[in-house]
């Protein structure tokens, strides 16, 4: 499946008043993320290997709330993967993928 695929069919299931546009899927994202952080601390605690299908699950969720943050910036999952490479190429080529700062 393409990502601009996968955006069109996960807007079709989202459930938010046109007011918090922006807003839902940005706090959204956030609680995701700190719930895969909270299963990936918890493996980490208890020695263990972190569970592939609850991993699933949790990205799964990241990358609903990334593809409406998306949408409801009017930008395409696509054209910010391929520019995040692009990104990613140029600093790898001028050796800078390690290091902090967006402007590398």
């Amino acid at each position: 499946m393409h990502l601009d695929e996968y955006q069109n069919n996960a807007k079709k299931t989202a459930a938010y008043p046109e007011i918090y546009k922006i807003y839902y899927p940005a706090l959204g994202l956030s609680a995701e993320v700190g719930e895969i952080n909270n299963k990936i601390k918890k493996r980490m605690r208890d020695n263990k290997e972190v569970d592939k299908e609850e991993a699933i699950g949790e990205l799964g969720d990241v990358l609903w709330y990334v593809s409406q943050l998306a949408t409801d910036l009017d930008l395409s999952l696509e054209e910010i993967a391929s520019r995040n490479l692009e990104k990613l190429r140029s600093r790898a080529e001028r050796g800078k993928i390690q290091g902090s700062g967006d402007n590398r």
